[in-house]
């Protein structure tokens, strides 16, 4: 790769923009928003916590899926600040973990902390500036979700939500231009 600007082209291919992982992280939320109400909250996030280890290979499938290959080039220098990110992610789930131990409805809001700012990274990984409103928009939901005591699942839905939303929003930007 000759520059970042080659590199983030590389990973916007690759991965549709991110599109195919906001999708794919959407569900996983979608999923433990419904088992968090329909069975109980602990096992609404234990459905996130095992459902986010199926994010990215649903992501990589999900790309093949469109047309992409679900798969950066070997060398890509970016490549490691997303694993990186990843480890600082996986890192950060023990803190949402402790907050719930104090405050089950706590577990949701402070997850949207961590996967906003894990979106943070992926401006420079994909060189999209609507990462910073993705990473934004969940962690602005989170204080609310927290300061107003809301139910577990609302926390879960609204990461479902906003991730479903910023989903599409990339897909549309992140579509090649024809004609």
């Amino acid at each position: 790769m000759d520059s970042i600007s080659d590199a983030q082209r590389d990973m916007r291919e690759a991965y549709f923009g991110g599109a195919t992982g906001a999708v794919s992280s959407a569900t996983a939320w979608l999923a433990a928003a419904i088992v968090a109400t329909f069975a109980n909250p602990k096992a609404g996030i234990l459905t996130l916590v095992f459902g986010g280890t199926l994010i990215f290979p649903l992501s990589v499938v999900l790309s093949k899926l469109v047309g992409r290959s679900g798969k950066h080039q070997k060398g890509n220098p970016l490549a490691p600040l997303a694993i990186q990110g990843t480890f600082w992610m996986l890192l950060s789930i023990p803190i949402a973990i402790g907050a719930a131990m104090y405050k089950v409805e706590l577990f949701f809001p402070a997850m949207l902390l961590v996967i906003g700012g894990r979106y943070f990274t992926f401006v420079t990984i994909y060189g999209m500036k609507i990462y910073w409103l993705f990473g934004a928009a969940l962690a602005v939901f989170a204080f609310p979700l927290a300061i107003l005591k809301a139910p577990v699942m609302a926390g879960a839905y609204t990461g479902a939500i906003i991730e479903y939303l910023f989903g599409i929003i990339i897909f549309i930007i992140s579509k090649p231009k024809t004609g």
